[in-house]
């Protein structure tokens, strides 16, 4: 259309399976806490407010098909298991701390919600990693 001042907009793709990836529930809370320190199952369900075991164990699962997070079995008894970002999970730690910025900047914490005591910056702890 002619003089039409709509700009020609659209989603890419790539960007758009990334938001719907680590925009799921818990996902992003999963990241935050494994750019910090590889964790056991029962350290991540203590750290995530309100998720169930069934949740967590689901977003791991998918977490790892992407090749984002790692999980290894350590053959003791009783069985550890431990989880850890790849180099690709370790990647989103800019991400991560951007929101991380903007959340502190820009929302309000709600009541009950616990304040995280003077945490260290997620991409000095990725870079370590």
């Amino acid at each position: 259309m002619r003089g039409s001042t709509t700009p020609n907009l659209a989603l890419c793709g790539r960007f758009h399976r990334a938001i719907e990836l680590i925009g799921r529930r818990w996902t992003g809370a999963i990241v935050f806490l494994l750019l910090r320190s590889r964790c056991r199952f029962a350290t991540l369900r203590r750290a995530i407010p309100d998720i169930t075991d069934r949740m967590l164990s689901e977003r791991l699962q998918e977490l790892e098909e992407e090749g984002i997070v790692e999980r290894t079995v350590f053959p003791a008894t009783p069985i550890r298991v431990e989880y850890a970002l790849t180099k690709k999970g370790r990647a989103l730690a800019s991400a991560i701390d951007a929101m991380a910025a903007w959340a502190e900047r820009w929302l309000e914490s709600r009541p009950g919600t616990p304040k995280p005591e003077s945490a260290p910056r997620t991409r000095r702890r990725a870079a370590l990693a």
